[in-house]
């Protein structure tokens, strides 16, 4: 789950009308269609879109993607599966908006014949195994506990033996509970004697800040905060420098952008970021469309994505310099 306020990035409903493009002599979906999906208006996706686009564009055949932006509502999302199910799309690819109450959508577009393939988020572990061809996904868990360790190697330098920790989460999504527990249980073999203070949702900034702030009222020997995705990490760091706190609070993260990569270069707060290339799991998701328009079947459910870490401030100047455009 990226819940990380990156460069602002719109995915329009594009699904365009077959008769009146057939009126100008287009021939509509000639290598296929394929429905994606966007889970909101965040960065990553923007480098999801920029991955697909160019996979497909290299490969052999290049369908028509007909897409939308669901801003995290299920009932758009269901509203969008309709159609792509009832035009028999030859895929789908999204970022479900929940583990349960995305099923039926999703079932809707299996039933259908239309095959589909989760990337960052899907629903529930045996509906998916039901419904779902392929689920490119970075061990959430892996993502989590490399925070951990970052924090944990933090703690050990500057010789604090019991901290205090506080989390922002986005825990309305599975995989932001494995990167918690991943997270913690990282944390806890480093450094024992790390203790848990406060665990708060913040799905959006402006919420992720309130928590956070909340938090440190409640707690102002914090030590750290840990924020699940982007939005939760950026929110920590906002929190931190507006009550002052720099040399004090650090914070620990997931999900880079150019914002979090700045905030890394200057090293103040924010300490370390892990991260899921979107690029890296469009480019993945779509050659697991390929394989299927080829009839091939995945191997496997979950098709491994790659996880990156940065914990260094050069390792943010380096990420600023190698992506000038912001898209992850």
């Amino acid at each position: 789950m990226r819940a990380t306020m990156k460069k602002t990035f719109t995915a329009g409903f594009a699904l365009l009308s077959l008769t009146l493009l057939a009126a100008c002599g287009q021939q509509v979906g000639a290598d296929g269609r394929i429905g994606v999906v966007y889970l909101n208006a965040e960065g990553y996706y923007a480098g999801v879109q920029r991955g697909l686009e160019a996979t497909f564009a290299d490969g052999a055949r290049e369908p028509q993607l007909i897409a939308t932006n669901i801003q995290s509502d299920a009932s758009r999302e269901s509203t969008f599966v309709d159609t792509i199910s009832s035009v028999q799309a030859d895929a789908l690819i999204l970022s479900p908006a929940s583990a349960t109450a995305s099923i039926p959508a999703i079932r809707l577009a299996h039933e259908n014949g239309v095959p589909v393939i989760c990337y960052n988020t899907c629903i529930e572990d045996e509906a998916a195994e039901q419904y779902v061809s392929g689920y490119i996904l970075g061990d959430p868990t892996e993502f989590g506990a490399a925070s951990g360790r970052q924090m944990g190697d933090y703690f050990l330098e500057q010789g604090i033996a019991d901290p205090k920790v506080a989390v922002i989460n986005c825990e309305q999504f599975e995989v932001c509970i494995q990167r918690r527990e991943g997270f913690e249980a990282a944390l806890l073999e480093r450094v024992p004697g790390a203790q848990i203070v406060a665990n708060q949702e913040g799905l959006t900034l402006d919420a992720a800040v309130e928590r956070a702030e909340q938090i440190i009222t409640a707690h102002p020997d914090v030590d750290a905060f840990y924020g699940e995705a982007g939005s939760q990490m950026i929110g920590a760091v906002r929190a931190i420098r507006s009550r002052g706190l720099e040399g004090q609070t650090v914070v620990f993260g997931g999900d880079m952008s150019t914002q979090a990569a700045q905030m890394l270069e200057d090293n103040a707060i924010l300490k370390g970021v892990t991260d899921i290339s979107g690029i890296k799991v469009g480019e993945l998701a779509a050659q697991t469309a390929m394989q299927i328009l080829a009839g091939e079947e995945p191997d496997e459910l979950v098709i491994p994505a790659p996880i990156d870490e940065y914990a260094t401030a050069a390792s943010g100047a380096d990420w600023i310099e190698t992506h000038p455009d912001g898209i992850p």
